[in-house]
């Protein structure tokens, strides 16, 4: 067995004993193996092995390395977990099903423009800036519910939120927080939790695990 599929059969068991454990009834989050970087030779056993989600976070790289193998394999579903410049947003909607990283409203306006050109709609994540971190991307809690509303208003897949938590603190205070304000915008998806802290995002309801090293080994 490849060592990819070993790794994120564990991860998978992980998730599996920590669900039974909070004793959660139908709640599965989904795995994203963040392959950026990594070659599509050490993508394909994981392909073969049947898992579905992976994600990208350069343009260009997903373009080269994605574009024929979703074109054999419908059932593919390629996540932009990146920061997304609108230049770009063309070459992004015909190749991938989810975009996690919407921190703007000139990129909310772009999305929208070009969805309607090639009559393709991707699911939408909204970034928040959840640790009000100067450095970082992503919409503040205080403008989040206008926000929402505007891309609602653009014609926007929003499906859910995602966020980055300050890598120096507890993310448990940022995890609980942004359980409180998906459900307060009714959403149903939360995009959380990585490699270090993906089993505390589960605590927290988390739909979208974005796990890359744990499963593809250290980056070069």
């Amino acid at each position: 067995m490849h060592k990819t599929i070993e790794n994120l059969n564990y991860i998978q068991n992980q998730i599996n004993s920590k669900i039974l454990k909070l004793n959660t009834n139908n709640y599965s989050p989904k795995i994203i193996a963040i392959s950026k970087t990594f070659k599509i030779g050490h993508i394909l056993p994981l392909i073969e092995h049947g898992h579905k989600d992976f994600g990208e976070n350069k343009v260009q790289e997903a373009v080269e390395k994605w574009t024929e193998i979703k074109s054999k394999n419908k059932e593919i579903r390629l996540h932009m977990v990146g920061k997304l410049q609108t230049n770009k947003v063309k070459f992004v909607l015909p190749l991938f099903d989810f975009i996690h990283s919407l921190d703007n409203l000139k990129l909310a306006k772009k999305i929208s423009e070009e969805q309607k050109k090639h009559e393709i709609k991707p699911k939408i994540f909204i970034q928040i800036n959840i640790g009000n971190e100067p450095q970082k991307s992503g919409i503040t809690k205080n403008q989040l519910a206008e926000f929402y509303n505007e891309c609602l208003n653009l014609g926007l897949d929003i499906v859910g939120t995602m966020c980055l938590p300050p890598l120096d603190k507890d993310p448990n205070i940022y995890f609980s927080e942004m359980k409180k304000i998906t459900n307060i915008l009714n959403l149903n998806d939360i995009s959380m939790g990585m490699s270090e802290d993906y089993l505390k995002a589960i605590e927290y309801s988390s739909t979208y695990l974005r796990i890359g090293s744990r499963i593809f080994g250290a980056r070069s």
